[in-house]
């Protein structure tokens, strides 16, 4: 191989890259679009011209038609008034305009068949125009999907989701650490020898305020006065053996039931 093809090869290699580099699909879609859209207004006026034409033939043909009628009728009356003369130059034009009758008949059937394949020329472009259009639209979505996914790709892979689990991980830990920490101080606080003093000391103060009602209840008959002369002492509870050694049992009013 020669360098100076190896110098094409890679010349077109490169600037064949960079052009489909720089090539959009969407864009160059579009304007096929629009490039074939543009190309129906041409596509109708040749198509009306080769209609013109065939229309041009046949009002020709019509009027060489009344032409030769007009002809016969006259050499027919140039004969019945014996003027040869005339009906045979009649006769002349009569032939002229039959040839040129048969002439147009076909030029007119050439274009009848000419406008009748430019109509359907027509329609088959537009048909494949609508169908092309259609699959360029489905093709422009499909680029613009698959470039929506790219830019998506592209985001997953900035998105470093190893590092944030850790920092999860990490802040978890640190919150589990401290919410230990509280309940066990909580456990602690609860346990201490403050907090079971407290209790002792409400437990004395409920004492208390029990040996205050009694004594209230005795005050007021209530119930008996203790025998100790000191501090009253609390009735014996149902079916205990009280202090003379009598089963006995105190009703609502107060009064006694052996």
């Amino acid at each position: 191989m020669g360098v100076w093809t190896r110098v094409k090869r890679s010349v077109r290699a490169l600037f064949g890259g960079i052009i489909e580099s720089t090539e959009n699909p969407e864009l160059i879609l579009q304007q096929t679009i629009r490039d074939m859209r543009d190309r129906v207004p041409e596509l109708n006026n040749s198509v009306a011209q080769v209609m013109a034409t065939e229309k041009l033939l046949a009002k020709s043909k019509e009027r060489l038609e009344t032409q030769v009628v007009d002809l016969d009728s006259k050499i027919r009356a140039s004969v019945k008034l014996s003027r040869d003369d005339i009906a045979t130059a009649y006769i002349g034009q009569l032939q002229q305009a039959q040839m040129d009758l048969q002439k147009t008949g076909q030029q007119l059937e050439h274009a009848t068949l000419a406008s009748k394949q430019a109509l359907k020329a027509r329609d088959n472009y537009v048909l494949q125009m609508q169908r092309r259009t259609a699959e360029a639209m489905q093709l422009i979505n499909q680029s613009k999907q698959a470039r929506l996914q790219e830019q998506l790709a592209q985001t997953m892979e900035s998105f470093q989701i190893g590092d944030d689990a850790s920092t999860f991980d990490e802040m978890r830990d640190k919150i589990d650490r401290r919410a230990a920490a509280a309940e066990a101080k909580l456990q602690l606080g609860s346990a201490s020898v403050d907090n079971q003093m407290q209790d002792i000391e409400r437990e004395a103060m409920h004492m208390q305020l029990q040996d205050k009602l009694l004594a209230y209840k005795q005050e007021m008959g209530l119930l008996p006065a203790s025998s100790g002369g000191g501090t009253p002492q609390a009735l014996p509870a149902k079916g205990e053996t009280s202090a003379g050694g009598h089963n006995e049992e105190v009703a609502n009013d107060g009064s006694r039931v052996n």
